[in-house]
């Protein structure tokens, strides 16, 4: 009987092991899905903001951050500096990512 008690505590500490490593790599995941669109929109703010393409900076930032499941927290634009922050959730976990994107100094 004692063994079959240790069995079954041997189990449930396992399975909640491994939904929490599962859920942290998920949200690991996400947080890097949520970098790349920051990096997307910082991008896409310069392109603007150099004449590349048409639109303003922040509005075309605040599209691609739509498209990626993000929100744009802040955009600034110096010149033809952008630099912008997004912010995303992973389940109930807020995340944040911010981006520069320009020429080079």
């Amino acid at each position: 009987m004692a063994g079959s008690a240790l069995a079954v505590g041997v189990l449930a500490v396992s399975a909640t092991l491994g939904v929490g490593y599962a859920t942290a790599g998920a949200v690991s995941v996400r947080a890097a899905q949520v970098a790349g669109v920051a990096d997307a929109a910082a991008l896409a703010a310069a392109d603007a903001a150099s004449g590349a393409v048409s639109g303003l900076p922040c509005e075309r930032a605040a599209q691609l951050a739509a498209r990626g499941g993000a929100g744009v927290v802040s955009c600034t634009v110096d010149g033809l500096v952008a630099t912008i922050e997004v912010t995303a959730s992973a389940g109930v976990f807020p995340l944040r990512a911010r981006a520069r994107a320009g020429p080079p100094p």
